[in-house]
């Protein structure tokens, strides 16, 4: 029985993303569900809703489940389905952007911008309360590259008990705590010189080769019983550049695809 079993989230929050389809397999499942009316939060509750059911159905069956999707938010049916099958792992959470913002720190007002504090019990936690997901204690949440911070998002993160590594490649086995490991990885944490096709870019980042060997040193620890990943915008990806970088990068975490 193959180790990954893989669900796609072609949304990016509750916009159509149909550029993400052309990535599934025949075995995939695919997370499309008519959504409601009303509030953003609640317009997306079914998405997370289908991640948490597969994922704790995956685990269930002895396997790990891989979500791909349009926009980090998805983690919080990820990390809901964690905790359903009785699993609570370290989350590492490898982004350009801190997420961490509130309602009271966000200078937009950008939902995208706050799932990594909701996760954690801060901010608005409708879409956690939707899912049953309770707050992940931030000493075992480890935020790496966060390089593109709000001021108010930066204060908060600082005062918090997450662990904020600003250099990916400090994200070495003998770092991490012991016990089982879920990694979200938003693919605009690499260099845009090799992954460009971003909605938010930001400058600077690590390479990939230096994120491959981070990646390749998380999967020899046997300890992933979770991946998430947050993609490129398909429709900026014109030379396919974005999308072969983080599927690579994705290849070197989980092995198969």
């Amino acid at each position: 029985m193959p180790l990954n079993r893989f669900i796609l989230t072609p949304l990016f929050l509750d916009k159509p993303a149909p550029g993400l389809t052309a990535l599934a397999q025949p075995d995939w499942l695919i997370n499309d569900p008519p959504l409601p009316a009303g509030e953003l939060p609640s317009r997306l509750s079914p998405v997370h809703e289908a991640l948490a059911e597969f994922v704790a159905a995956t685990l269930a069956d002895g396997r790990r489940p891989v979500s791909i999707a349009g926009d980090c938010c998805t983690a919080i049916g990820v990390a809901a389905g964690l905790q359903r099958a009785g699993v609570h792992p370290t989350l590492i959470w490898l982004d350009a952007h801190g997420d961490f913002n509130t309602p009271k720190t966000t200078p937009s007002g950008f939902l995208g911008g706050m799932p990594l504090a909701m996760l954690v019990g801060r901010g608005d936690l409708s879409m956690p309360a939707a899912v049953g997901l309770k707050p992940l204690p931030e000493e075992r949440v480890i935020l790496t590259d966060g390089r593109d911070l709000d001021p108010g998002e930066r204060e908060l993160l600082a005062h918090s008990q997450v662990i904020h590594l600003e250099d990916a490649t400090e994200l070495g086995a003998d770092a991490l705590p012991g016990g089982p490991l879920y990694v979200h990885f938003d693919v605009d944490v690499v260099a845009l010189d090799e992954s460009p096709a971003q909605n938010y870019p930001a400058a600077g980042g690590p390479s990939a080769a230096e994120l491959a060997t981070v990646f390749e040193a998380l999967a020899q620890t046997d300890r992933l019983v979770a991946v998430s990943i947050s993609t490129w915008n398909p429709e900026l990806d014109r030379d396919g550049r974005s999308r072969q970088t983080s599927m690579r990068l994705l290849k070197a975490l989980i092995g198969e695809i």
